[in-house]
């Protein structure tokens, strides 16, 4: 099987951006070190791109992810520092859509 990729896009409650992007930088190094991540990291709209992108907002960023395997994947999102994670940042929400994805 290929690697999964991940797209998560995160839209945090007016003016909570950088609260939840502060938590979500303390926990990455746990993820890092999870047995089959690849790749796991926030990211915000670059500025002076021109018309064609289709910005985020203010209030989003993305997560782009990879890893080794669907099983990586699912141990990552029960793993204790996740769930620590996602209980410190829930009332900081506004939505978190992710797409599991597949190479084409």
């Amino acid at each position: 099987m290929s690697a999964v990729n991940v797209v998560a896009i995160i839209t945090a409650k007016a003016g909570k951006r950088a609260e939840v992007l502060t938590a979500f930088k303390a926990n990455t190094p746990a993820v890092h070190a999870e047995k089959g991540c690849i790749e796991y990291n926030a990211v915000v709209d670059m500025d002076g791109v021109g018309g064609f992108q289709a910005k985020l907002g203010e209030d989003s960023f993305a997560v782009i992810e990879k890893w080794e395997s669907m099983d990586a994947l699912m141990d990552h999102a029960k793993s204790e520092h996740m769930k620590a994670y996602g209980a410190k940042t829930k009332d900081w929400l506004e939505s978190r859509v992710i797409h599991v994805l597949t190479p084409a």
